[in-house]
């Protein structure tokens, strides 16, 4: 700095001639005009040089969010359903995502879902209870290898008060639309208080539609049905207060729910007409499991093993549970497994059907198995080749005040008509959804539901459909299903909590090239055949997206990791980078705290590697 000062001195200074007495010396320079003088030259440069140059940081316009990223923002999500899903949900998300203010609304009066609403006689699970259950916490006692839908129902509220599930309900609660409003990033939710009737309106950040598959029932639209004056009534809303003893019934619709109600009213009532037009395989069981119409009960000594040894019992588990996993290729055309299948099921019919033979060619289907969902029934074929069944193939032309007229013109007379016609199986929710000036079921109508992943549609933010379109495949377990899917949620929300993500939504590309694949596969499969079914909306030869395109074991693979890069999003603030939210002060809040555990890496014993620094969780 010593030699700057000096050259910088020796820069304003000049040598002048030696005056003429012969002493010589150094002159300063008179200034110009206008000009500096020497001392303030040199004291100017001398501050220059002493004074360090200006920081780029100096005054940096652009200031950090004071928030810690181990503090994710609040996130209120709200589930529509509380059936199997909606429990589930309310069990795995508050531990899965942090941050999250979660509401469960449910229109019935309690959690069940489907087990709640179906009370018709003989209603049961047509695959093994032991299969039909939660990964996490199984019941370990069930009574029935195929449970009733009391016992059913009854573990599922078990467990939402187990897990203390209640605390998020709002019930007797129907959501009846739901609206996207842009410019706050928030879904306003119509709901109707069905105690009171008074509709208020509440806020989420993202919804989740857990309403199942099949819970708009309806009742058919048949001329004169309004005018019958005996009992009538959709499967799905039984009067347990009827009492069928000895009484003349019709059952219109051989799906699950007729199948269960046909092979158990025909024991106790004088006469059954049972209205079936669909041809439909009828099966033992889904995967092997022989079923009877009578119950099957699990041997008290075997119960008593499964409390003692959870070994024996997950041996007992596992066992059952991997044959659902093992028969995707029976779906698939030209396989031998499904060829196999064709004969099983055919003897099967045929060795029933024997008393009443003109039923298999009425019964039997031309198309293969799987195209449709298969119909295990056990009882059913016993029950309408009983003498006090009538299976009657001809259309109705109307409901009559004391009975059913066929386009044949034959009028017959019953006390009791019971529908077991369905749902709406188009697969869109049973109340408005807008987003943008559209609305989900008219994007979703011209050829079927249009999703990512049966998971989202474009142009609807923050909205995500459990167990929805495309959402499950006909391998695996429902619960296992349900369980990875909300799991692949917990992700997202993760993402948006952590990251400060307004919202999220699928690119239309990546919906596309979805359904493009999903296609293909379909092409390859059975489902594809000319048949109907809630697979295809009900309209044979329409597109599927009923069913996950490919085997539970890919979906699980792919839900795993979620693919970040088919998504777009807007994040919270106005700086237009997603870093100065999610990054914040530069640190965790935990490591500030001198009793925090900073290395929750560090474990004792042996690890496995594959696991090392994978848990979500941990922090840092």
């Amino acid at each position: 700095m010593g030699d700057h000062i000096e050259t910088a001195t020796q820069s304003v200074r000049t040598e002048v001639p030696s005056k003429a007495d012969g002493t010589g010396g150094v002159a300063t320079e008179t200034p110009s005009k206008g000009g500096l003088d020497q001392q303030t030259l040199i004291d100017r440069t001398v501050d220059s040089l002493l004074t360090p140059p200006k920081s780029i940081y100096d005054d940096f316009p652009i200031k950090l969010v004071e928030r810690y990223i181990d503090e994710p923002r609040e996130l209120r999500v709200a589930v529509v359903g509380a059936g199997l899903s909606g429990v589930l949900a309310g069990i795995l998300l508050p531990a899965k995502v942090p941050g999250i203010k979660l509401t469960v609304y449910e229109k019935n009066a309690d959690v069940g879902g489907t087990w709640f609403e179906n009370i018709y006689p003989g209603v049961r699970c047509d695959v093994p209870a032991h299969v039909y259950q939660s990964t996490f916490d199984p019941n370990t006692q069930w009574t029935e290898e195929f449970a009733q839908g009391a016992e059913i129902r009854n573990y599922w509220q078990g467990l939402a008060r187990k897990y203390d599930v209640y605390k998020y309900l709002q019930l007797s609660q129907r959501v009846e639309g739901l609206d996207w409003v842009d410019s706050r990033s928030v879904w306003k939710i119509t709901i109707r208080d069905l105690k009171t009737d008074a509709i208020r309106v509440e806020e989420a950040d993202f919804v989740l539609t857990a309403i199942g598959r099949f819970n708009a029932w309806k009742l058919p639209d048949y001329p004169g049905i309004k005018d019958f004056k005996g009992t009538l009534r959709h499967a799905s809303n039984w009067d347990p207060s009827f009492d069928p003893r000895d009484k003349k019934v019709a059952v219109i619709g051989n799906g699950a729910s007729g199948i269960q109600l046909t092979s158990n009213l025909h024991k106790v009532v004088s006469h059954l007409d049972h209205y079936a037009r669909n041809k439909t395989w009828i099966t033992a069981s889904f995967a092997g499991d022989e079923t009877s119409i009578e119950p099957i009960p699990i041997p008290e000594d075997l119960r008593e093993t499964f409390r003692k040894d959870p070994e024996a019992y997950l041996r007992y588990r596992k066992e059952n549970e991997a044959k659902y996993f093992r028969h995707f290729t029976g779906w698939l055309k030209g396989s031998a497994e499904n060829d196999e299948a064709r004969d099983k099921f055919r003897k099967f019919m045929n060795d029933r059907l024997t008393k009443k033979p003109e039923l298999i060619d009425a019964l039997i289907p031309d198309f293969s198995p799987h195209c449709r969902r298969l119909t295990p029934g056990p009882g059913y074929l016993e029950a309408i080749t009983s003498d006090k069944t009538d299976y009657i193939q001809t259309r109705i032309r109307r409901i009559t005040p004391t009975g059913i007229e066929t386009e044949d013109g034959r009028h017959r007379e019953v006390d009791a008509i019971f529908c077991a016609t369905g749902a709406n199986v188009d697969m869109a929710p049973p109340f408005p959804i807008t987003a943008k000036g559209r609305d989900l079921a008219e994007v979703w109508r011209p050829d079927g539901p249009y999703t990512y992943f049966g998971s989202a549609t474009p142009g609807f933010p923050n909205l995500l459909f459990v167990h929805g379109p495309n959402g499950s495949g006909r391998s695996g377990t429902v619960p296992h299903n349900v369980e990875n899917q909300i799991t692949y949620f917990a992700r997202i929300l993760r993402k948006a909590a952590r990251e400060g993500i307004r919202t999220i939504q699928p690119t239309r590309k990546a919906a596309d090239d979805f359904t493009e694949y999903s296609d293909a596969f379909f092409a390859t499969t059975v489902l594809a055949e000319n048949c109907s079914s809630w697979y295809n909306s009900g309209r044979a030869g329409s597109r599927i997206h009923g069913l996950w395109p490919g085997s539970a074991t890919l979906a699980t693979i792919v839900q795993r990791e979620p693919r970040w890069e088919d998504f777009e999003y807007e994040y919270v603030g106005d700086s237009g980078n997603p870093f100065l939210w999610y990054f914040g002060k530069g640190c965790t809040k935990q490591e500030l705290d001198p009793e925090a555990d900073v290395t929750p890496y560090l474990k004792a014993g042996g690890a496995d590697v594959k696991d090392v620094h994978e848990s979500w969780w941990s922090v840092p």
